[in-house]
């Protein structure tokens, strides 16, 4: 039992000292997983906003202008999505 410490220690001391420095590689990193929480961020609201708008539609308009709105805006939702991943790339590459 006494075999395990040392290397649980030595790993340890491994990771800590691998993350002690910025690299450019943990730059891009953090990049990368920002453009992608706001991508997620923006692609999130616009669903809502789809819903929504779409829900307020169906009461004022009926089912055909619901389904017109969800049409439009799911449009619009693929879309930032797309720009987004498109960001995500770019920053995943360092450009």
């Amino acid at each position: 039992m006494r075999g395990w410490r040392p290397i649980v220690l030595l790993m340890v001391f491994l990771a800590g000292s691998a993350a002690w420095g910025e690299t450019p590689a943990k730059t891009r990193v953090k990049r990368t997983a920002k453009e992608a929480a706001k991508t997620g961020g923006r692609t999130a609201r616009d669903g809502a906003l789809t819903l929504g708008r779409s829900t307020r539609d169906f009461f004022k308009g009926g089912a055909a202008a619901a389904k017109g709105t969800w049409k439009a805006n799911a449009a619009r939702t693929k879309e930032t999505a797309r720009s987004g991943g498109r960001a995500t790339r770019r920053a995943a590459k360092g450009e």
